[in-house]
């Protein structure tokens, strides 16, 4: 489904507020990372944006995304890169933890709860700190407490 106007421009801005192209593909995978419950692997990428952009390019905009600081990418249990939307607020959306279901495998941000930078030895410099907690999310909570009943 296209856009609205107002969320073409929405995402537009934000492409151009950092210097560069809105194509037709960073426009559409911002999109769908905006309205994402979780955090999206590469593949449910492609299957939600069945429309026509080839794997290769996703992940040139996925990349793109993440350096650019627009989006964030983080590795799940089972070694797959799962991207969410960065905050606008906190482009480097390294400070906060994150909650792996070990049920449905999804990730979701902790984004009110804050990982400390740890102290690093003379000479270290950190780039990014991934906190994970694992568990049963919500959903998959409540499913299995149904399921008991």
């Amino acid at each position: 489904m296209p856009a609205s106007p107002a969320e073409a421009s929405t995402q537009i801005d934000r492409i151009h507020a950092v210097g560069a192209r809105a194509t037709p593909a960073r426009i559409a995978v911002l999109r769908l990372l905006e309205s994402a419950e979780s955090a999206l692997s590469h593949r449910e990428i492609e299957e939600a944006l069945a429309t026509g952009f080839d794997r290769v390019t996703l992940y040139r905009v996925l990349d793109w995304l993440v350096e650019s600081g627009l989006g964030h990418r983080i590795t799940d249990g089972e070694r797959v890169f799962r991207f969410s939307l960065a905050a606008p607020a906190n482009a480097s959306h390294a400070e906060h933890a994150h909650f792996r279901c070990e049920c449905c495998g999804k990730m979701f941000c902790l984004a009110d709860i804050p990982v400390p930078a740890p102290a690093l030895p003379a000479g270290f410099s950190g780039k990014a700190v991934e906190y994970c907690v694992t568990g049963q999310c919500a959903r998959c909570e409540t499913d299995v407490s149904s399921d008991e009943s």
